[in-house]
């Protein structure tokens, strides 16, 4: 059985600081405003490493998200019989 840990291994330090990122730029905080939250000195790490082009590609993230969500549903069945 899969415990609460090993669904979240893929969660390290930089996809949660660049999750943070996204929701602030999202939510209409300006570059500095996020560089100051993620401790920053330079707006450019900010902006060069954590926070997205302003290009959205809405089909591009709908295929995105579908995948990963078959991928977890897959990981969550229960195999049937010996593993191979």
């Amino acid at each position: 059985m899969r415990s609460l840990a090993d669904e979240l291994g893929w969660v390290t330090a930089h996809v949660f600081r660049k999750t943070t990122a996204t929701i602030l730029e999202e939510s209409g905080q300006s570059p500095r405003q996020i560089a100051d939250q993620l401790g920053h000195a330079q707006m450019t790490t900010t902006m060069d490493d954590y926070v997205g082009r302003r290009a959205r590609n809405p089909e591009a993230a709908s295929h995105l998200e579908q995948a990963l969500r078959d991928i977890h549903e897959q990981g969550r069945q229960t195999p049937e019989g010996p593993a191979i």
